[in-house]
């Protein structure tokens, strides 16, 4: 995990999303989905970016099947931008980055 990118797990999801006073861009991945793995570099960039305004993380929907029900993930990579707690931005599948910083400068 790049050094800026949380690992995000069903554990602590709680603690660092929902109650987190900063934005978070979650990226819901795994390891054998290409797209995903084409889009690592990019969420690593971004969490570089904004570091300090924004919180970045990712979730192994793998090995964490609760947060990736609850937010009915069914198609990966889906990133969501949590504010407040909530449901801000939804992505599904391979993004570029201008479209991620469009939403976390508007969240900033």
């Amino acid at each position: 995990m790049a050094e800026n990118v949380l690992e995000l797990t069903d554990s602590n999801f709680e603690a660092e999303v929902i109650k987190s006073d900063k934005p978070v861009l979650v990226d819901f991945w795994a390891e054998w989905c290409q797209p995903c793995r084409m889009l690592g570099p990019t969420i690593e960039k971004l969490a570089k970016d904004y570091a300090g305004k924004v919180k970045v993380g990712k979730v192994d929907t793998d090995a964490n099947r609760d947060v990736s029900m609850r937010y009915g993930i069914s198609a990966i990579p889906t990133v969501i931008l949590f504010k407040d707690g909530k449901v801000a931005n939804k992505f599904v599948g391979l993004r570029q980055e201008k479209e991620f910083k469009e939403v976390l400068d508007a969240a900033g």
